[in-house]
């Protein structure tokens, strides 16, 4: 699978959201996180005080107004599903059009793959252009049940301070 979508960011972004690969449910609807039960824009919005955003032009206002950009830590990979355990063959994205066209300042990754791949391939591209390592949220994924709304919340308020 190649990835299907570009990354969101603009001049402005500060922190760049990096996500391990679009899931099965995103790459049909055609947009990040558009699996109705992953509760990556309602943590946001919960923690950004800002009512979620339900259209694909919505999400993308509501990250740019923010200074937040949104991207894969994969280009591409071998995936079944949506399974980020079944990643296989993962070739890192390219991040520097990202980095020189925004000032990133800190980069989270949402969840342990896109941790992983950030640690393995695109650490020193991250500490180069942020001078900042790379920050490993809990993943907003419906897999990762043992996090609810709030403790997901809580531990991604780590975005808000990071905004202030």
């Amino acid at each position: 699978q190649t990835h299907p979508f570009k990354p969101i960011f603009d001049q402005n972004s500060k922190i760049l959201i990096l996500g391990s690969f679009p899931s099965a449910p995103s790459r049909k609807l055609g947009f990040y996180y558009a699996n109705p039960q992953n509760r990556f824009w309602r943590v946001l919005a919960q923690i950004l005080n800002a009512p979620p955003p339900t259209s694909t032009e919505e999400k993308i206002k509501f990250l740019l107004a923010r200074g937040i950009a949104v991207y894969d830590a994969a280009i591409c990979c071998e995936i079944k599903g949506s399974s980020d355990a079944k990643m296989t063959a993962v070739v890192p994205a390219n991040l520097e059009p990202i980095f020189s066209g925004a000032r990133i300042a800190q980069v989270f990754a949402n969840g342990g793959k896109a941790y992983e791949i950030c640690k393995k391939y695109l650490e020193d591209e991250i500490l180069k252009a942020t001078k900042n390592a790379v920050i490993k949220l809990p993943s907003t994924s419906p897999a990762n049940a043992k996090f609810s709304i709030d403790k997901l919340a809580s531990e991604w308020s780590a975005i808000a301070e990071t905004l202030k």
